[in-house]
């Protein structure tokens, strides 16, 4: 009969310690599927410094990017959304893979796919590898953005093979891996890049409940003048 207590003793502990873990955001709780809908995807780009990942990031806010923010309050180049369609999509801008794998290493998995941006005329380099590697590392999918084809040097055929050897295989060789082949300093390919995007994001089959608590993620913080301490926060 003691032993049968002990048990029940012990299955209150646990349900004390899964209420208060739920209450803290460490669990959470169980979704309705009739309350889940259809969320935006969580986009970050990634690859080497010189292969235009920035010069995408603009290209894509410049042109697509969603107006009319709150209290007029410009939007940080870390977080933002763009209008695709009529779908949305979040693009976060990590600065490089150590910050990446560092946030992940605090719990905080806020992606839902990465796009690795290789630049024609120069193919794969070491950051292009650990882009790979850490997206690998957070068990999402990758997307390959292939940059700077309006150069006359560039050579989409090259990238492609190169990128074979890290076991990432585009669709036209055989894989199941998207590629876009896009120029950022002319906004070409742009809408093929966000269509496939969107393309992943139905098979990923992204859901969410709008009307549960929120939860967030702290992408950024900064101080700013007249502000104080100022977060990008992902919801």
């Amino acid at each position: 009969d003691d032993d049968d207590d002990d048990d029940d003793d012990d299955d209150d502990d646990y349900e004390d310690y899964e209420e208060s873990a739920v209450d803290l955001g460490f669990l959470e709780d169980e979704e309705d599927e009739e309350d889940m809908v259809t969320r935006a995807p969580v986009v970050t780009i990634m690859g080497h410094v010189d292969h235009g990942k920035t010069s995408l990031l603009d290209a894509i806010r410049n042109t697509q990017v969603v107006s009319g923010e709150a209290g007029g309050i410009t939007q940080a180049i870390t977080a933002y959304q763009v209008d695709h369609k009529g779908d949305l999509i979040t693009f976060i801008d990590t600065p490089g893979h150590a910050a990446f794998s560092d946030m992940r290493s605090r719990g905080a998995n806020i992606t839902d796919m990465v796009v690795l941006v290789v630049a024609a005329d120069d193919s794969v380099k070491q950051q292009t590898a650990d882009s790979i590697a850490c997206a690998r590392q957070a068990g999402v999918p990758l997307l390959v953005a292939i940059n700077k084809c309006d150069l006359d040097a560039a050579d989409v055929g090259r990238v492609k093979s190169d990128l074979t050897s890290y076991d990432v295989l585009t669709e036209d060789l055989g894989g199941d891996i998207l590629c876009a082949e896009i120029s950022a300093k002319e906004g070409t390919g742009i809408d093929d890049l966000l269509s496939k995007i969107m393309l992943q994001a139905e098979v990923e089959d992204l859901k969410a409940n709008p009307d549960r608590e929120a939860q967030g993620i702290v992408v950024e913080a900064r101080v700013e003048k007249g502000l104080g301490t100022v977060a990008t926060t992902l919801i």
